[in-house]
């Protein structure tokens, strides 16, 4: 398709619900009303995530303006395109210093770092640690590195939050609208959202020695929808330019071929991730292969 349709019409769904959530439930019944507004917050991200890889249509500024409303708030689009492509180059998957998308730290770094953030960061290799602390620690991170990149001028940082912040603009208007303080909003559906997305991220990658054998396959979940099939990651990871709702298909047309290549790296759903790792890590902190000079 030239446009493909299901995601324009996704989007469109996710910001009237948003809306409607705000509007409509929000006075009557706060509590479901901020629920709803995380998790259509969080297919925002989604298709945040669908859009700067192509789609829905063949234009890129087209795809950008489909998803510039913000409702997450903090992270430029155009800051997240730039480094999630750059993590799609799998050779250098996990590398701390080369993904950057990595969990894991280089262990002279790591060991260089205060005892209070090591132990942050082996919580954080928790699912649990994850989802709770995990939208924290990664937001520190990334407005650390963006304050860097802002004050060397970075080519395109700076436009990138000047968009962001239009972005944004629309929803500060419709919160101030709605009567829900900011603060409420940040600490329920921007933090919330986060955390439902740590859920995919969480065992996306793991070091393998070969780069098929980095990237998780999740066969099934409720959550699936709600990640546009990012769960059967080793599918978009071998092909990013096809639209999410052929993923599962394209997987089952596969399935023994794809577990093959990512050397049997498969979950059946994340509740067995969650049993498995929700209180003990599943990969150490430091990368148990790369940067082991110390």
């Amino acid at each position: 398709m030239r446009v493909e349709w299901p995601t324009v019409a996704l989007a469109a769904a996710t910001y009237g619900v948003w809306a409607v959530a705000g509007a409509w439930l929000y006075p009557i019944a706060p509590v479901p009303a901020l629920l709803v507004m995380t998790v259509v917050t969080a297919m925002h991200s989604s298709l945040v995530h669908e859009c700067l890889h192509g789609h829905p249509t063949r234009s890129r500024r087209l795809n950008e303006a489909l998803v510039a409303i913000n409702p997450g708030l903090l992270y430029p689009y155009r800051r997240y395109r730039e480094t999630h492509l750059r993590h799609h180059n799998d050779i250098r998957l996990t590398d701390p210093f080369e993904d950057p998308e990595s969990y894991y730290q280089a262990a002279l770094r790591h060991r260089a770092m205060p005892r209070w953030l090591r132990l942050l960061l082996a919580a954080n290799a928790t699912m649990l640690g994850r989802v709770v602390i995990g939208p924290w620690l990664g937001a520190a991170g990334f407005f650390a590195q963006e304050a860097a990149a802002l004050v060397r001028e970075e080519r395109g940082a700076r436009k990138a939050w000047l968009l962001n912040l239009i972005g944004i603009v629309p929803i500060l208007v419709a919160l101030n609208a709605f009567g829900i303080p900011l603060w409420l909003y940040l600490l329920t559906v921007v933090w919330g959202a986060l955390s439902l997305i740590a859920i995919r991220t969480y065992a996306e990658h793991q070091w393998h020695e070969r780069p098929d054998g980095r990237t998780v396959i999740v066969e099934r979940s409720p959550l699936s929808l709600l990640f546009l099939n990012n769960n059967l990651h080793i599918v978009h990871h071998k092909m990013p330019a096809a639209p999410w709702y052929r993923l599962p298909r394209l997987y089952r047309e596969r399935k023994q071929e794809w577990q093959a290549m990512n050397d049997g790296y498969v979950y059946p759903n994340y509740f067995a991730l969650w049993r498995a790792h929700a209180v003990h890590a599943k990969e150490p902190v430091e990368h148990p292969a790369l940067y082991r000079e110390v």
